[in-house]
């Protein structure tokens, strides 16, 4: 019996709540802020999917997740064939559904939008990914080895996204990362409230079932070079995905005092590195008493939930926009505000004021107003002329953006673009051949997803470089003597081999 076609009068109106902690109790802990759907939730969202038939919402999604196919799933109760259908393009939606901008991608797309709020996607994957780390899923294909040996840099979402795809091909997989744990991004930039340590740990261990090697402690760069990875070491390709983590300033005075330092800094020694249980852990971190965190993207919004979570007196939000301009994610801008963070729009920071003894004692501030869009869309912050005043702090944390980490581009052929990030062609190859890059490390910071997209993008393009042919690539040979043969072999097939001299 074919199912009534559901319409937008038809469908639960209401969106499902996300129930979390309240925000009195929240700042005292670095428990998950929002708790997940019960089943309930998760049905009554599934309800409000209208299943188009041809769903904008899976353009919408970097890595082309099958959307209405996993939430029809979900409605049927089919829940491990929900995280099967999901996990054939996303091996992380347990990660995916909480720290996805999915109001900007799939879910800005949905047309139940247009007339009531879009159906919750995100909070729907994160039910499904959830189940499947209480379940003990796992989709492991049969794999059939290829005998050919990939190195990645960078365990973040786009070093793991394409070594997923990669040992699905059959390649012989190994991941090294710079710190001592893997998750790169995943596991030192986004705290537990919003990400639980536990469940990065549940999405790395579905890479490791597949045949991923992960190598820690081992930075690329340093200790061998990708020119050795090619040659000495074996690899018939890299990828890398290393992320774009060094920290980006203003350039105004002051910013050598003690108490000025990165978000980037500050998140690593916490969220890595345990500053929260000094001395248990070898790592302090000499919180101030009022901190004030300058920018207001989603790095920013962790910067000042991590420092009132620590035991500041006050954290205040320095931006030189509006709230209408903020970059963040809204609902990380209203838990920030439920917790009590103070925001200071249209202000900037013009100078870092010293107490005498080399120590943040103030900011010297001048008010902005917005004139005409610039570049990136958004009104132009211009200083009020006369409106500048001291701002009291005793710790300064820049939340403004990063920059590529230097070293590879130092010690490596690779062409690199002005900024100093790794230039790509379409197919994501780099100027050397074999070497693919993908990420932050090619765009500048961006979001998860869009990460693992490239990092999917890349597994594609090596697959071919490779000349793998798995169940995700479809060949079409040109019939023989057709034109765009050579020597009786397709055109598209052409490739080299790597030979080795001894």
């Amino acid at each position: 019996m074919a199912k009534k076609k559901r319409t937008i009068r038809s469908i639960p109106q209401e969106r499902a709540p996300m129930p979390v902690q309240e925000p009195q109790q929240r700042i005292k802990n670095f428990d998950e802020v929002a708790l997940g759907f019960t089943l309930e939730d998760a049905l009554v969202e599934c309800a409000r999917c209208l299943d188009c038939p041809e769903p904008a919402c899976v353009a919408g999604c970097p890595v082309e997740i099958d959307i209405p196919g996993f939430i029809m799933k979900v409605a049927d109760k089919d829940y491990r064939g929900a995280y099967d259908i999901l996990s054939e393009a996303n091996l992380l939606p347990a990660i995916c559904g909480r720290v996805c901008p999915q109001e900007d991608q799939c879910e800005g797309v949905c047309p139940v939008g247009d007339t009531l709020e879009p159906v919750a996607i995100g909070r729907i994957e994160r039910w499904v990914g959830d189940q499947a780390i209480e379940n003990n899923w796992s989709r492991r294909p049969h794999i059939e080895s290829k005998g050919i040996k990939v190195g990645i840099v960078g365990s973040g979402p786009a070093g793991m996204a394409c070594a997923a795809d990669l040992a699905k091909a059959g390649c012989s997989v190994t991941v090294y990362e710079a710190l001592h744990e893997p998750g790169g991004v995943l596991r030192y930039g986004i705290p537990e409230f919003r990400l639980p340590n536990e469940t990065v740990d549940a999405e790395i261990a579905n890479l490791v079932n597949l045949g991923v090697e992960f190598e820690c402690n081992t930075l690329v760069g340093r200790l061998f070079t990708i020119e050795q990875m090619l040659d000495e070491m074996g690899y018939s390709a890299v990828f890398i995905g290393s992320g774009a983590g060094a920290p980006k300033f203003m350039g105004i005075p002051g910013e050598t005092l003690n108490g000025v330092l990165s978000a980037n800094e500050l998140l690593t020694r916490c969220n890595l590195m345990q500053a929260g249980k000094f001395p248990q852990y070898d790592t302090p971190l000499h919180l101030g008493r009022r901190i004030a965190v300058i920018g207001a993207g989603n790095t920013a919004m962790d910067a000042m939930r991590v420092s009132l979570r620590m035991g500041a007196d006050k954290v205040f939000c320095v931006y030189r926009r509006s709230e209408a301009e903020c970059p963040a994610r809204l609902e990380e801008l209203h838990h920030a505000q439920e917790e009590g963070i103070e925001f200071h729009w249209l202000t900037a920071p013009i100078e870092i004021l010293d107490d005498g003894d080399g120590n943040v004692r103030a900011m010297r501030c001048v008010r902005m107003e917005l004139g005409e869009p610039d570049e990136s869309g958004r009104r132009r912050p211009i200083p009020i002329e006369g409106s500048e005043y001291e701002f009291e702090t005793d710790m300064v944390v820049y939340a403004i953006g990063t920059n590529p980490n230097p070293i590879l581009g130092q010690t490596s052929r690779l062409k690199l673009n002005k900024w100093g990030y790794i230039e790509t062609d379409e197919n994501l190859a780099t100027s050397m051949a074999g070497v693919y890059a993908g990420g932050d490390i090619v765009t500048g910071a961006a979001t998860v997803i869009l990460a693992m997209g490239a990092g999917r993008r890349a597994a594609r393009s090596i697959k071919n470089y490779l000349a793998i042919r798995d169940s995700e690539t479809i060949y079409h040979p040109q019939p023989v003597g057709a034109e765009g043969q050579l020597f009786g072999i397709d055109l598209a097939e052409r490739n080299f081999a790597r030979l080795r001299l001894g």
